[in-house]
């Protein structure tokens, strides 16, 4: 198996025992999704810099939509 191979499986090892985690300690569904795409933008914002437009175009989102949801998570943009 490739490098890159073994890391996709170690990361969805550790995808797996978070969601154990989660699951035992009575999270929602929805919580998890809303943490995780709260988590998932803001790392991407900060590596373009804040710049929405490069951010949605990495996240596949139409920029309005982006802009939407960093107000609802009440992001910083730098």
């Amino acid at each position: 198996m490739s490098d890159s191979g073994k890391e996709q499986v170690r990361l969805k090892d550790r995808l797996d025992a978070l969601c154990v985690e989660m699951i035992d300690r009575g999270i929602l569904f929805s919580e998890a999704l809303g943490q995780f795409e709260k988590s998932f933008i803001s790392e991407v914002l900060r590596r373009c810099g804040g710049n929405l437009l490069r951010a949605s175009e990495k996240l596949d989102l139409h920029r309005n939509t982006l802009a939407k949801r960093v107000a609802e998570y009440k992001l910083k943009r730098k």
